[in-house]
């Protein structure tokens, strides 16, 4: 039997085990204030891979990177109703810039310095960076506009869980500007796709790419896009969205230019994101019950070489054959980068911190002793295949030289065994469903169920909202219709009965 490092399994608490596999591999931890985290550098350095990662692709669109201010005048979320409301109640809002004593030990808000506007701290920049828009273009010349930036929101939520659902966390936001409607709604999917070959390539993140049924719009858009992914409970996250906004916010915000007839038009504009909860995703998509295993691409260390010293005369030798190795790693090239290797010199146990590195999920620890030394051999442990058929540790003994030299194609091959893994789960967890008879069966006493694929009739107004009500019922919710569809199968919308126009995946998500 296998005793595996973390206190609980997937199949005996997922929630619980998602929550371990924080602590244990020291991703993360609470801050002392309610919904935000402090992320720890392995943490932090998985998301600086995304970063890197993903700001080589925007970039490579032709976006530029900026930044905006935290603060937004609450006047700027006024001008577009349908935004202001549908952000409110997640809003924090500041509305004195100085403290006092109260006499008591304690400070207040001083009453002299109450702000003549309230600021609202960003939980989104559509409605400061319109604003800047409306300066930026006059004429056609000046457009398209592209930019991005790297930032951190806020969004007073009531149920959090960190990196899924936090009060503060960090994300990148596109936002564009064009002269017309079809080269904003291009540009939407151009991210799009952006996002799904980024999720796939470099997270080993499998998705589905779709548009949002109406109700899931996000507050003032025309259409919405996302990637989803699907969790190993079953469950769906949101992994990205990308926004055609038409000229909703261009109206708000006057968004002007003059065309090359001389006419005054309103921009067409879009804006799309990704935030630190793909980290969440890659958790729970890839971890097992030792604690996270780590996609190479955006692993922080890729190789780390645990050194087993005895403070004996041998561990000079033992170290400089490690920093040797180090150095021969770090010449080799992997998934188009230097391979990235540690030597943990540490004072610890050389178990010890193996168990450390295998619950971070790094892809490939090595271990070397003086016996390795002697042989010109080092040990091998590939973290996606961590145990042999017997249960014991799959510790592989190999020539230094010959690991050195495959380290590359072990590291691409971890890479693609990941993602595979993940898309045939994806895969087998989708069924098709064609009433709503089966829909309620589904869901009825499964533990993960998976999504359900059915037909759709795109209802609107109130025919929409009973399907919303009624799929709350279940705590379902449509993930998306996804992308190249060529037309619906014969037959009738599962929720309307009318006639399907399209495919749509519903389920459980967080």
């Amino acid at each position: 039997m296998i005793k595996h490092a973390l206190p609980v399994t997937r199949e005996a608490d997922f929630a619980q085990w998602y929550q371990s596999v924080i602590a244990e591999a020291d991703l993360a931890e609470e801050s002392g204030v309610r919904g935000c985290m402090v992320i720890r550098p392995w943490g932090y350095g998985i998301w600086e891979r995304i970063q890197r990662l993903l700001d080589d692709r925007i970039k490579a669109t032709g976006h530029e990177n900026c930044y905006f201010p935290l603060f937004i005048p609450l006047s700027y979320f006024e001008k577009e109703a349908e935004h202001v409301d549908g952000f409110a109640k997640e809003m924090a809002v500041v509305t004195h810039h100085r403290l006092v004593a109260d006499g008591k030990g304690g400070l207040v808000p001083d009453p002299a310095a109450k702000l003549e506007e309230p600021l609202v701290v960003r939980p989104t920049s559509e409605t400061v960076i319109g604003t800047a828009f409306a300066r930026w273009v006059q004429s056609w010349r000046d457009l398209p506009v592209l930019i991005n930036q790297w930032a951190n929101v806020v969004r007073w939520e009531m149920r959090t869980r960190m990196f899924l659902r936090t009060s503060e966390f960090l994300w990148q936001e596109g936002h564009t500007a064009h002269a017309t409607a079809d080269e904003a709604r291009e540009e939407t999917l151009k991210m799009l796709e952006v996002y799904r070959e980024f999720a796939e390539t470099c997270l080993a993140l499998p998705v589905v790419a779709g548009e949002k049924p109406e109700n899931e719009r996000f507050p003032g858009a025309v259409a919405t896009y996302s990637i989803e992914a699907m969790m190993q409970d079953g469950k769906a996250l949101q992994a990205g969205t990308s926004h055609f906004l038409g000229t909703n916010f261009a109206h708000a915000q006057n968004i002007r230019f003059q065309n090359a007839a001389g006419e005054l038009d309103y921009a067409n504009t879009t804006s799309w994101g990704v935030s630190t909860r793909m980290i969440g995703g890659v958790i729970m998509v890839h971890g097992d019950d030792d604690g996270l295993r780590v996609p190479p691409r955006i692993a922080p260390w890729q190789v780390v070489i645990v050194p087993m010293l005895r403070d004996s005369g041998e561990d000079a030798a033992i170290v400089d054959y490690c920093k040797a190795l180090q150095a021969d790693l770090a010449k080799q090239s992997a998934l188009g980068e230097p391979v990235r290797a540690l030597l943990d010199l540490k004072p610890a146990k050389a178990a010890t911190k193996r168990w450390g590195w295998v619950k971070k999920g790094a892809p490939i620890v090595i271990e070397v002793g003086g016996r390795d030394v002697a042989g010109g051999n080092v040990s091998v442990i590939r973290r996606d295949r961590l145990y042999r058929e017997d249960g014991k540790l799959d510790s592989a003994i190999v020539a230094r030289d010959a690991f050195a030299k495959d380290a590359a194609a072990m590291l691409e091959d971890i890479q693609a065994s990941l993602f595979g893994e993940a898309d045939a789960r994806l895969k087998a967890s989708i069924a098709p469903v064609d009433d709503w008879a089966g829909v309620e069966a589904m869901f009825a006493d499964a533990d993960r169920p998976g999504w359900a694929d059915v037909r759709w009739s795109k209802p609107t107004g109130a025919v929409l909202d009973t399907v919303v009500e009624r799929l709350k019922a279940l705590k379902l919710t449509i993930r998306n219709a996804p992308m190249g569809q060529t037309g619906a199968d014969a037959g009738p919308c599962v929720f309307t009965g009318e006639p399907a126009v399209e495919r749509v995946l519903i389920g459980r998500a967080y």
